[in-house]
């Protein structure tokens, strides 16, 4: 999938086309390249920097907030820093256990704030184990851990004040209620907006992955319809005009020199499209180096079927046709007259083309009778004739005929417009 596609379809934005940034990667375990491929999980690395940054941050910004606020919240003492210290030192833990951190750095909060100290940036603490337990998935514990905080300061804030320091206390104003709800409330959307986000682009990397593993599946199917219609016609050729070569050395040396000048002819000619193939596989993403065959080698196909010793009667005119249409056409003809050779009985075949407005219909029959129970080629060659018609949009019609033989009728859109 690519990032067009992925963009159109309501994935992540512009700043997350590949993925999300570095720092919350690092929220997960986990780290990779661009697009998200080649991700491998990792041991969580213990936040050690970050914890000692926000924990030195807590301390130096209380200590400036009690200046701030002296003579109306209790004084910094040894307790207090505990509590800070505790508080920030939890989230060194958060990554490992997010929701006993959340809890737990929630709990420090409220015991700070209840033993009246100042307020100041030990809800950064409590911010940053919520924000990393809703970035985890634990998203309710984070709820509740501010909850609990929350209601732990109403209770502080309009009753237990009275018997809590600082001696003197009043109920707190309704303004900073407001103001603590809206930072509670800006902690939860921030967090659930990067949850979100990380969720949106871990589903554009799983469906990157499946769209590459069809991709494979569908190119490795290709190669080996490829190889099998290859193999299967010139090794049939070979086969039919090895058993006349050996049945003619003796009596006719002639007959067989013949014989095996087809079978040098056939083997060469498929030695050239097998390597073809092969030739895709190591130079991915180029174009071919030689065109993929078409209809405009029917022709051919004839005259090695009367090697084999079949007559086969073209009726109608190759059109244009797309590049994948027509390479189509040409392997579904070519795996039925290998059938008949294989097969059938039959020394007489016969192909006919008609293309009516946007449809091609191709029919090729023999006049049996069949040398075997898979007369009509019911096994892998039908398959891949089926495989390639539906492909295109298109049906395989095979079955014996009322008279004897055997038909294959395929049925093949023509997209207008589109040439070689």
């Amino acid at each position: 999938m690519d990032v067009e596609r992925t963009r159109g379809r309501g994935g992540p934005g512009q700043g997350w086309r590949h993925g999300p940034p570095p720092w919350l990667r690092r929220w997960e375990g986990r780290e990779g390249g661009e697009g998200g491929e080649g991700m491998e999980p990792r041991a969580v690395r213990w936040p050690w920097r970050s914890t000692v940054l926000v924990t030195a941050f807590v301390l130096v910004g209380s200590t400036f907030a009690a200046h701030v606020q002296e003579g109306e919240r209790a004084r910094l003492d040894l307790f207090a820093r505990v509590l800070l210290v505790v508080a920030a030192g939890l989230l060194l833990w958060r990554q490992r256990h997010p929701v006993a951190v959340v809890f737990g750095t929630a709990s420090a909060a409220a015991l700070y704030l209840g033993a009246g100290y100042p307020y100041g940036p030990v809800f950064l603490a409590v911010a940053v184990a919520c924000f990393t337990a809703v970035v985890a998935g634990h998203r309710q514990a984070a709820w509740a851990a501010l909850g609990l905080l929350w209601a732990a300061h109403l209770l502080v804030a309009y009753w237990l004040y009275r018997w809590l320091p600082p001696a003197g206390d009043a109920p707190a104003p309704y303004e900073q209620e407001i103001v603590l709800a809206g930072w509670v409330v800006a902690i939860v959307a921030i967090a659930e907006l990067a949850r979100i986000r990380r969720e949106q682009w871990a589903r554009d990397r799983a469906e990157r992955a499946q769209a590459a593993r069809r991709r494979a599946d569908e190119e490795r199917l290709r190669i080996a319809r490829e190889l099998h219609d290859v193999l299967a016609h010139s090794l049939s050729v070979i086969n039919v005009q090895s058993g006349v070569g050996l049945a003619l050395l003796d009596s006719d040396p002639e007959q067989a020199r013949t014989a095996l000048t087809t079978i040098k002819s056939a083997s060469k000619e498929a030695l050239g499209e097998v390597r073809q193939v092969l030739d895709s596989l190591r130079t991915p993403g180029d174009a071919p180096r030689t065109p993929a065959p078409g209809l405009d080698r029917l022709p051919e196909l004839v005259e090695q079927a009367a090697r084999a010793g079949l007559t086969v009667d073209v009726a109608g005119r190759p059109p244009r046709l797309p590049p994948h249409t027509d390479l189509a056409a040409f392997r579904i003809v070519q795996e039925a007259l290998t059938n008949v050779v294989r097969h059938s009985g039959s020394r007489h075949a016969s192909v006919r083309l008609d293309q009516r407005g946007g449809t091609l219909r191709l029919r090729i029959d023999d006049d049996g009778p069949a040398t075997g129970a898979d007369a009509g080629g019911s096994g892998n060659g039908l398959a891949g004739m089926r495989e390639r018609a539906a492909a295109l949009g298109g049906t395989i019609e095979a079955g014996p005929r009322p008279d004897g033989g055997f038909h294959v009728l395929a049925v093949l859109p023509v997209r207008a417009g589109e040439g070689r």
